[in-house]
């Protein structure tokens, strides 16, 4: 809770405030609520958007029992939600545009919101139930006491993929010969205990805070078997205390956080910047042929909601919120119903969904949003 003192004077004002707002959601831009971040949407997904926002989308395009009115509640996720109108979840854009009219920013929904769902020849459209687009109050004079608004709706559960956000658990082979590593610690010492200086060469840059992470295993291609990535542990962090000094360029570190001990050999990576837990559902804009590489925690197999990494990144097109399909390969059995048992290969098999939410140039991680059987190394993933 947080505590709100409002005179007479600011009892108005924060009612010409949301006046405001309400005028601002008539426009075309949507209002501010309270600091929260709009997050990115691209072009041709505000496009698809609009289109469907003046013609709504076909009815045979929504899930069967797609609900009438529905409540949002805490805990929903606009995967969860757009899956209940559409056949196809990953048309994020559709379920956006059929209520933009009325909620203009696509993360802006919000527990206690109503959808309402209406049909009118042949097509559908979303719209919410009530005037207003932002939570409001009523404000009289005298001590207030109110809860802070509350925040959008996360498109997938930010439990599952929270850590994943802000350790570099996959490191390309690129950036790994370009980190700055610990070359020695005081003297004595094998390992560095917390608040402790360490000493540092490689391009520091003007970066000041560092993550401090160890190679652990490879990863490589499943069809060149090149190596592309290395799953790595995360050790601590530390901060720089003096950029580089002396004829050999050394740095001179201290240990922040440590998540286990620090020793000569261990590298640095900057800190990513804070990435917000809301991704936007949506299909590749190209064709995808990609392979599951790992699973988290060096499991052999994976179902709903484990964490796996794929053989595609940024640098194939893909993106925070890209919907991907699991295929199983075909494969070659014995057809033991004929003499001679003959090989005869079994097709492809669709086997489930993920999306990714973290991308580096050559790699990603996925969030297994359904499977219907085990997901192994190296199923396929490709366009849903």
């Amino acid at each position: 809770m947080q505590r709100k003192l409002y005179g007479r004077a600011g009892a108005l004002g924060l009612l010409f405030w949301l006046g405001l707002a309400a005028a601002q959601a008539a426009g075309s831009e949507a209002p501010p609520l309270n600091g929260l971040p709009d997050y990115p949407v691209s072009t041709q997904q505000r496009e698809r958007a609009d289109a469907a926002a003046h013609a709504g989308v076909p009815v045979d395009e929504l899930a069967a029992g797609a609900p009438q009115r529905y409540e949002v509640r805490k805990g929903d996720t606009l995967w969860r939600i757009s899956g209940m109108y559409l056949k196809k979840p990953w048309n994020w854009p559709d379920l956006w545009g059929m209520n933009l009219e009325r909620i203009r920013n696509p993360h802006w929904i919000f527990p206690g919101q109503v959808l309402v769902l209406t049909i009118v020849n042949g097509r559908a459209m979303l719209t919410l139930e009530g005037e207003g687009t932002i939570p409001t109050l009523r404000v009289e004079p005298g001590v207030q006491y109110k809860s802070l608004p509350p925040a959008g709706i996360p498109t997938i559960d930010p439990e599952l993929i929270g850590p994943f956000l802000t350790r570099p658990l996959l490191v390309e082979p690129k950036t790994l010969a370009m980190s700055p590593r610990i070359v020695a610690l005081s003297p004595g010492h094998v390992m560095l205990a917390p608040h402790e200086v360490a000493y540092v060469r490689g391009d520091v840059g003007t970066t000041t805070r560092f993550d401090v992470y160890r190679p652990a295993r490879e990863l490589r291609n499943p069809h060149t078997h090149k190596v592309i990535a290395y799953e790595s542990d995360y050790i601590g962090t530390v901060q720089v205390v003096h950029g580089p000094q002396g004829k050999d360029a050394v740095s001179t570190v201290r240990a922040t956080t440590m998540a286990r001990e620090m020793v000569v050999g261990d590298l640095l990576i900057a800190q990513p910047p804070r990435q917000y837990l809301d991704f936007t559902p949506h299909a590749p804009k190209e064709p995808v042929h990609a392979d599951i590489i790992s699973i988290h925690d060096d499991m052999q197999m994976a179902g709903k909601n484990s964490v796996v990494a794929i053989d595609a990144g940024a640098a194939e097109g893909l993106d925070r919120g890209t919907v991907l399909a699991i295929q199983k390969a075909p494969r070659e059995v014995e057809d033991t119903t004929v003499k001679g048992d003959p090989k005869i290969e079994i097709p492809a098999r669709r086997v489930g969904l993920l999306m990714v939410f973290r991308t580096f140039r050559h790699v990603s991680f996925g969030l297994v949003l359904s499977a219907d059987t085990e997901i192994e190394v190296p199923d396929r993933v490709l366009q849903p």
